[in-house]
């Protein structure tokens, strides 16, 4: 059987006529792994013992005819959320040889649904950065060209659904991580509104940012898996109270007629790529041909949504990882004298030189008499940022963009300019400012025949509008999922 188009719905077929075992999806799963991941790199463990172990429990259930939409489905899970007994690197030298006490809220809840976990994941170091150059331990690769970048930070994730490695995965999005890979791997990535997902178990980055998103080959996978995912967790104080009045993956159905799309002018000035450029535009032209009405409006405001992004992330991270000093976490630097000596050399040796610069930049925003010049009007901007989304919405049903300026770029080519590397983010972070849910989906491929990713993004909880969306577009986009030629 060709696993490379498999879908989790047609899985889910295969496995309830008993066209195929748990056992025997899984083991073609990590027999693909075994042939391909040396070229991808997508993956930093892979679980095998654990995931034959889900499998069989699986098809005891599938077999007695209680199983659930993911029971027997195997799926990966970004590196930075916990899983009771395997290793959460964070891909940093700070976390080599640490392993979870407990597992994430959002994994329980795919091991109460029964789901298969191959393994962990490659990122950037603590979810740092837009490549997965970053990571400590080795680069993950486009499957489209293994000589470009996969993004990032859940690029290990994005190539791994795209190289057919899993059939879904688990990422986390600060800035754009789980959009952004999805756009360069040519998958569906989607960032839920903040707070729908538990951060409980997720290695904190950005607390006030960070959500652990869905990835997978469509739209109706990426719902299929946020159902399963999503609730009130008492665990998180930032999880949200809500009820939801049926499943996301019942939302993929119903037409667009007379959708109202608003597509920010701020977006398509310079540094968007031509080629992603004439990509949205047919893109456009494919949603008005459906019935939907889109109209451009200006947000002028989301021109600094970059630099009070970095500001305020980094800020955060500066106090995240405050904790990995040698003393409670992995890391001890050797053969030192004192205890200001075993902290510092500890940090300078554990971190990377991109977790290095965020902690110093974040550092110096909270310093006393910097304070109020840069993060205090960082924390004003977020609210204006809010605000003209609000307005937005009070217009359009949903706001469409593009995922990123340019399609995946060469490995090292950005490695030393970081503020090119910021750049990459400049459609996606005001999405985590403002809190919002939003998917990206393949619009088309560039002359090298790499993907370009469009996203949809909704008002607080609109996650429903933005599924309907993205799958009509979905449905009438020709290329639907392009399998790369590993």
């Amino acid at each position: 059987m060709d696993i490379t188009k498999l879908t989790i719905k047609e899985a889910r077929g295969l496995l309830d006529n008993k066209e195929i075992s748990a056992v025997e999806l899984t083991r073609m799963y990590l027999d693909r792994i075994n042939l391909l991941d040396d070229k991808v790199g997508s993956y930093l463990s892979v679980t095998e013992d654990m995931a034959l172990e889900h499998a069989q429990q699986a098809q005891n259930i599938i077999d007695s005819g209680k199983s659930s939409l993911l029971t027997g489905i195997p799926l990966s899970i970004k590196d930075n959320i916990c899983i009771e007994g395997t290793k959460t690197t964070c891909a940093s030298k700070m976390l080599e040889d640490f392993v979870s006490p407990y597992t994430a809220t959002a994994v329980s809840k795919l091991l109460a649904d029964n789901a298969v976990i191959l393994g962990k994941t490659n990122l950037d170091e603590f979810a740092m950065g837009g490549s997965t150059e970053n990571s400590a331990f080795k680069t993950t690769k486009n499957p489209f060209d293994l000589t470009r970048v996969p993004g990032g930070s859940s690029g290990g994730s994005a190539a791994c659904v795209s190289a057919s490695l899993a059939l879904g995965s688990l990422g986390s999005d600060t800035g754009g991580s789980v959009r952004q890979p999805a756009s360069f791997c040519g998958v569906v990535g989607m960032k839920p509104t903040y707070g729908l997902v538990s951060r409980y178990g997720l290695v904190a980055f950005a607390s006030s940012f960070d959500q652990i998103g869905p990835i997978a080959k469509t739209v109706e996978d990426c719902a299929i898996i946020l159902d399963s995912i999503c609730g009130n967790d008492s665990k998180d104080a930032t999880s949200l109270k809500y009820e939801k009045d049926s499943s996301y993956s019942s939302s993929v159905s119903g037409d667009i007629k007379g959708f109202k799309i608003g597509l920010p002018k701020e977006y398509l000035t310079e540094g968007l790529n031509a080629e992603v450029k004439e990509s949205l535009y047919k893109s456009i032209d494919k949603l008005e041909s459906m019935g939907a009405k889109i109209e451009e409006f200006s947000m002028p405001v989301l021109k600094h949504a970059v630099p009070a992004y970095y500001l305020m992330s980094s800020a955060e991270a500066s106090s995240n990882l405050s904790r990995y000093d040698g003393v409670k976490y992995s890391y001890r630097a050797d053969n030192c004298k004192s205890f200001n000596e075993l902290i510092g050399k500890s940090r300078a040796e554990g971190f990377g030189k991109e977790v290095k610069r965020r902690i110093l930049l974040g550092t110096y925003a909270l310093a006393s008499g910097y304070y109020d010049a840069y993060y205090k009007k960082a924390l004003k901007l977020r609210t204006l940022i809010s605000n003209g989304f609000n307005e937005a919405f009070s217009k359009y049903d949903v706001v469409l963009h593009p995922t990123a300026p340019e399609t995946a770029f060469k490995i090292g080519q950005n490695t030393n300019n970081p503020l090119t590397m910021y750049l990459a983010d400049i459609y996606t972070v005001a999405v985590n400012i403002a809190g919002l849910p939003s998917i990206s989906v393949p619009c088309g491929y560039d002359s090298k025949g790499l993907p370009i990713g469009l996203s949809f993004t909704g008002k607080p909880l609109g996650e429903k509008d933005i599924f309907r969306a993205a799958a009509n577009f979905e449905a009438e986009f020709a290329d639907k999922f392009r399998v790369p030629a590993i």
